[in-house]
């Protein structure tokens, strides 16, 4: 199937028993490809499946699991420490957005998520299949936000042990807070991510000095810089970068009267407060430059500059006053592609205005107003907001070093620095041209090694 959402792959283990790997909700276009109820519809047998595996707690990863409850499934969730920790606060969110704001169905839910979840340290082989077939999983970190990981299986049958390794979404090198993705000794079957298997990312070294740029050439307009984010992962990203900035050019001119330090970072997104508060108890999870952050009494998530706005009201008002002012300030808001959340008030009360500026770090797919505006705000076009359009004057910039997903040169590496390389790799979780741009380049890269469009 085409596509960067709705992630969800089932490993059968031949005996008609089965594990699922993700079962997350589609976004974007790929919500109406065959219409969008059926698209939350679990379409399989749920009785033979042992466990759910998790990669990692991203809504087009997880944000089917309530259905998947309700259609029956039985079995454990098996997913690392850190994503035990974030599951509920992913999926507490996504049942008040779309299915009720009943609390104590909610917390029903919730409830039957922490008995079923099963959190499995990095590294240590777990028996999910006893007998023969058999069948045990590892996790490894992925690198693509707190938690996340690909997971090697090895099934065993009549004595022979296959292993299968699902990517799940693979960060790329230099990814603030995170360790890089360190490939696997070795797999026989590779299911590979394909995001951005067309294209190479930015130089992600240079990434901090790019968005100090934009934040400064925003703020000469005389206006805000709206940043639309996904609340986990890329929100703590930017936060840890800005502080590095803000820590390293305190007395640097910003905008007329202001200087680095007088920067106001409005967190608007109780979600993303909430996974930015839990970053931060998991920051044994961290890597080795962050934690030296710490160490010399600084708090990159949480600092002087960051105002976060709770409640809807003090939201509404702080739309209304950067809308008229023009204040400088940097709003990061929900959702990431503007599809929904906080962000679309401020893109409605502030997208016609030349002063304000967007900026896009991350990936838009097709059929989201973020992907509109970024491709139409250039030309001066317009976005449907809710049914209505509204014009684009706003000044529009995208940092492609921001993604979160490896891109080409860094998936190609996954495979290559395999000391055992597999004989069949399987693309999935990609546009159509990212699958067969990454398939070419695969096979004119391993010639003995069969490479197909899942």
């Amino acid at each position: 199937m085409d596509g960067v959402t709705g992630s969800c792959h089932q490993l059968h283990l031949g005996d008609g028993r089965s594990i699922l790997v993700d079962c997350g909700l589609f976004q974007g276009a790929e919500t109406s490809a065959s219409g969008g109820a059926d698209r939350l519809q679990i379409d399989f047998a749920v009785d033979s499946v042992l466990a759910l595996v998790v990669t990692h707690v991203h809504i087009d990863h997880v944000g089917r699991l309530p259905y998947l409850l309700a259609a029956g499934f039985k079995g454990a969730i098996l997913c690392s420490e850190g994503s035990a920790a974030l599951l509920p606060l992913v999926l507490e969110d996504a049942l008040k957005i779309g299915v009720t704001r009943n609390e104590r169905l909610i917390d029903q839910v919730l409830d039957l998520v922490r008995m079923r979840t099963v959190a499995l340290p990095f590294g240590d082989w777990t028996t999910v299949a006893e007998a023969d077939p058999g069948l045990r999983i590892r996790l490894k970190p992925a690198g693509h936000i707190l938690g996340s990981a690909y997971v090697e299986c090895d099934l065993r049958r009549d004595g022979q042990a296959t292993r299968i390794l699902f990517s799940g979404d693979l960060g790329a090198p230099y990814t603030p807070l995170l360790p890089a993705p360190r490939s696997p000794y070795r797999a026989d079957v590779v299911v590979l991510e394909s995001t951005y298997g067309d294209r190479l990312h930015e130089d992600r070294r240079d990434r901090r000095h790019r968005l100090q740029a934009i934040v400064e050439h925003a703020f000469d307009n005389g206006g805000a810089l709206l940043i639309p984010a996904f609340s986990i992962g890329r929100t703590q990203e930017l936060l840890y970068e800005l502080e590095l900035i803000i820590h390293q050019h305190r007395k640097r001119r910003l905008a007329a009267d202001r200087v680095w330090e007088d920067l106001e970072i409005v967190l608007d997104s109780p979600l993303a407060a909430d996974f930015t508060a839990g970053y931060v108890r998991l920051r044994d999870h961290w890597d080795r430059e962050a934690k030296r952050r710490l160490n010399t009494g600084r708090h990159p998530l949480d600092f002087e500059q960051v105002l976060t706005i709770d409640d809807h009201e003090t939201h509404l008002r702080t739309v209304d006053y950067l809308a008229r002012s023009g204040r400088p300030a940097i709003v990061i808001a929900a959702s990431g592609m503007c599809a929904g959340g906080r962000i679309v008030n401020y893109l409605k009360a502030m997208l016609g205005d030349p002063r304000h500026d967007v900026l896009f770090v991350g990936y838009q797919a097709a059929g989201t107003p973020g992907r509109d505006i970024q491709r139409y705000g250039p030309r001066g076009g317009y976005v449907d907001l809710d049914g209505q359009r509204y014009d684009i004057r706003a000044g529009v910039h995208t940092l492609g070093g921001y993604s979160a997903h490896a891109d080409q040169k860094d998936l190609i590496n996954f495979i290559a620095r395999m000391r055992v390389k597999p004989r069949e790799v399987v693309l999935v979780h990609g546009d159509r041209q990212a699958k067969a741009c990454l398939q070419r380049e695969l096979v004119a890269r391993f010639l003995e090694m069969q490479v197909r469009i899942g």
